[in-house]
């Protein structure tokens, strides 16, 4: 059994994108600028080495200012950075084997594209689900099929755990997402519209969210 939740999903979950323009430590400094509690570090291409190292910079920066830390599919270096959890998709490790090498207190948080992969999600040692693509996204290579504000809908209807809606959300799109029932709305492409002002970025959209 996962452990108590001892931490509140933001209404706004930010992504970091390699593509920024920036370093990972410069990017995090200025979503943490803008409001950020929690940070989801994701970069598909990085080597491990690499990817520990630019993690452990973020701790440094984050764990005193009580910011929350998740790294994106790769368990071995979310434990060998001391984050704070780990988001897992569907072709990751198992969550159930996530969380016995992450211990009780890690935050895991696990992608799901429909219904049935939330219904038997539901059931794992996960804190948290994300649903998505609400809508077309670019920020993955062969994305799966659009759910929409419905599919929001039923996956709210199949679990009592924090949801996160992820995919194509735009500053307008906030206010709808949050109110077919997603507790968080997951933003990449709406923060990186350049790598000046992240920031500002960041503060604007937290407020639409909340």
């Amino acid at each position: 059994m996962n452990a108590v939740l001892s931490w509140t999903l933001p209404p706004v979950y930010p992504i970091t994108s390699p593509q920024v323009g920036l370093s990972l430590r410069a990017v995090v400094e200025a979503l943490i600028a803008g409001g950020a509690t929690l940070v989801q570090i994701r970069d598909k291409q990085a080597a491990a080495r690499t990817l520990h190292e630019a993690v452990c910079a973020v701790m440094e920066l984050a764990r005193p200012r009580g910011v929350r830390v998740i790294v994106n599919d790769r368990v071995d270096v979310a434990r060998a950075a001391a984050a704070d959890g780990v988001h897992l998709g569907q072709d990751d490790l198992d969550p159930v084997a996530a969380r016995a090498i992450l211990g009780p207190t890690a935050i895991i948080g696990y992608s799901t594209h429909n219904v049935a992969q939330a219904t038997a999600a539901d059931r794992l040692p996960v804190d948290y689900l994300a649903i998505g693509p609400v809508f077309e996204t670019q920020t993955k290579e062969q994305p799966d099929p659009v759910v929409g504000l419905e599919g929001v809908r039923a996956v709210r209807a199949v679990t009592t755990k924090p949801l996160v809606a992820i995919g194509g959300i735009t500053a307008d799109r906030i206010a709808p997402v949050r109110a077919a029932g997603a507790d968080a709305v997951a933003l990449i492409s709406a923060l990186y519209t350049g790598p000046d002002d992240i920031a500002g970025r960041m503060a604007a959209l937290l407020a639409l969210a909340r």
